[in-house]
């Protein structure tokens, strides 16, 4: 079921078009990964898409009644304010305790809601703000780089979380992510991200085309290597190209 698509789409800020030729689209159930180096638009194509960004040109479709679940890079919370996990997840209305309980549960933290937010280590705050994505029950899950200043086991377990989350929701996951290793093994789709969409596919098959090696190089080789083993992909993949789009700068 297709959950949201974006056609044509371009945006300006502060006079400087950050995108353009951008189309897009979200079925329900899969993995979506977008990656490119910074100042490439990523964030900016996240908030269009939930709706913060206006674009100016192009057009958002979105399936009806789209519950839309968003995870920011970082939230700052004043450590000397006292505020619990489970009152931070009744902000700005309050939830009933068995759908705060669930949504905990959902993050892979059952008994966290009386600990203090200021007492959480950065994986956990972490997982509090995907508890409060989740407690819309979102068909569609969206993460802006948010293992950032996670050491690599918090974000590898994180990832996984991410993944049991769309297995037991059934929900679409859109991620922006630097972590290529992470990318290449926890995605069902990559997007290549410059300005414009330069290709797409899947991770084995992307990690392969010109524009992502121009961008990042061969270094997600060994991580490649280990997604195949894990996944069990053949070589009959060999001869597929991934999706390019040569659009001019």
């Amino acid at each position: 079921m297709r959950l949201i698509s974006a056609e044509g789409l371009a945006v300006r800020l502060g006079g400087n078009e950050v995108l353009h030729d951008v189309n897009l689209s979200l079925d329900r159930g899969e993995i979506v990964t977008i990656v490119g180096p910074n100042g490439s638009g990523k964030s900016t194509l996240l908030r269009v898409l939930i709706g913060a960004q206006r674009p100016s040109r192009g057009r958002i479709t979105r399936a009806s009644g789209l519950r839309i679940g968003y995870v920011p890079q970082k939230l700052h919370i004043d450590p000397t304010l006292p505020m619990s996990v489970a009152r931070f997840l009744n902000l700005p209305r309050r939830r009933p305790a068995a759908a705060l309980r669930m949504a905990l549960e959902s993050a892979g933290l059952p008994d966290l809601g009386p600990r203090q937010m200021a007492d959480l280590s950065g994986g956990q705050f972490q997982r509090v703000l995907l508890a409060r994505a989740l407690l819309e029950r979102p068909d569609l899950l969206i993460l802006d780089e948010a293992t950032q200043g996670l050491d690599q086991p918090g974000s590898a377990a994180f990832y996984r979380r991410i993944a049991e989350v769309r297995q037991e929701m059934g929900c679409a996951v859109l991620m922006v992510s630097h972590e290529l290793h992470v990318v290449m093994s926890a995605s069902d789709r990559v997007i290549c991200l410059n300005g414009h969409i330069c290709c797409e596919g899947r991770p084995e098959i992307v990690a392969q085309a010109e524009a992502y090696r121009a961008l990042f190089g061969t270094g997600t080789e060994g991580a490649l290597a280990l997604y195949r083993h894990e996944h069990g992909h053949s070589h009959d993949h060999d001869h597929d190209h991934p999706h390019s789009h040569e659009a001019a700068e």
